[in-house]
């Protein structure tokens, strides 16, 4: 099997096409230029209506979008055809469930990667501003106590999972998993030594490119959790393909309770 190189992290090529997906999701480039921002102000508000009642409801038809915003169908499909096209909707096919017996089939429009991307992109413009807005009026001391109870969150949820494990591999393995779990789509590789511990999607990379911080106390939660040191080789946040962790292969004791010692 043939494989592709990622600042350290070495993937078999069957996941070339699933780590490209992955990557794509930091790009905003998948909204044309003629999409929502260059649309009239009313209509973009009403097409952010329309996506966002997608976003936080799910699948829906043109006519439930309609009732549920108080618009008319006829204005709702015009919104949304804007959208497919922008590559932010796409039409399906309703569950089985969903069908009518007869009359016209009608479709549902769920957000696609991009139309995600979008909603991402501003929840992490609001952090940054939120962060900054902290760090101006508190000090730039409060960014690493936020990063640091970040931190200790990922902890108190990891530990138990840890504890479970058998031996040192399995613990690391419990981490990606986790780390999967929410997001990071985590991998382990067999390396001189130790292993390499590679996330190759980051859900915060636009945060913490601003603020390192969270990659910083990421890291060391990752050493008090397998209870050895452990060297971050790349970050997405700082430009690299893939956030690489190398791990010594060592005898790990146990992991240190929520918190641990700084």
């Amino acid at each position: 099997m043939s494989t592709i190189r990622a600042r350290g992290c070495v993937v078999p090529a069957t996941q070339d096409l699933q780590l490209a997906e992955i990557g794509d999701l930091r790009h905003t480039s998948v909204v044309k230029k003629n999409g929502l921002q260059e649309a009239p102000p009313e209509d973009s508000r009403t097409r952010d209506l329309v996506a966002r009642s997608i976003l936080e409801n799910g699948p829906s038809s043109a006519v439930l979008l309609a009732k549920r915003l108080g618009f008319t169908p006829a204005g709702i499909r015009r919104h949304l055809d804007a959208l497919v096209e922008d590559g932010l909707l796409e039409a399906r096919e309703p569950h089985v469930l969903l069908r009518r017996g007869r009359g016209r089939p009608f479709k549902v429009f769920v957000l696609t990667d991009g139309g995600r991307e979008k909603f991402e992109h501003s929840y992490d413009d609001l952090a940054v501003s939120a962060l900054k807005f902290l760090a101006s009026r508190v000090g730039e001391e409060s960014l690493m106590e936020f990063a640091n109870t970040r931190a200790d969150d990922i902890e108190r949820t990891v530990v138990p999972m840890i504890k479970k494990a058998k031996n040192p591999r399995e613990r690391v393995g419990a981490l990606a998993t986790f780390l999967t779990s929410e997001g990071y789509a985590a991998n382990i590789l067999p390396r001189a030594n130790g292993e390499e511990l590679c996330q190759h999607h980051c859900p915060i990379a636009h945060v913490a490119s601003v603020f390192p911080q969270l990659c910083e106390a990421e890291t060391q939660a990752f050493s008090r959790l397998l209870g050895t040191h452990v060297q971050r080789l790349a970050t997405i946040a700082h430009g690299d393909g893939v956030c690489t962790t190398y791990i010594p292969n060592i005898a790990l004791p146990s992991p240190a309770s929520k918190g641990g010692n700084r």
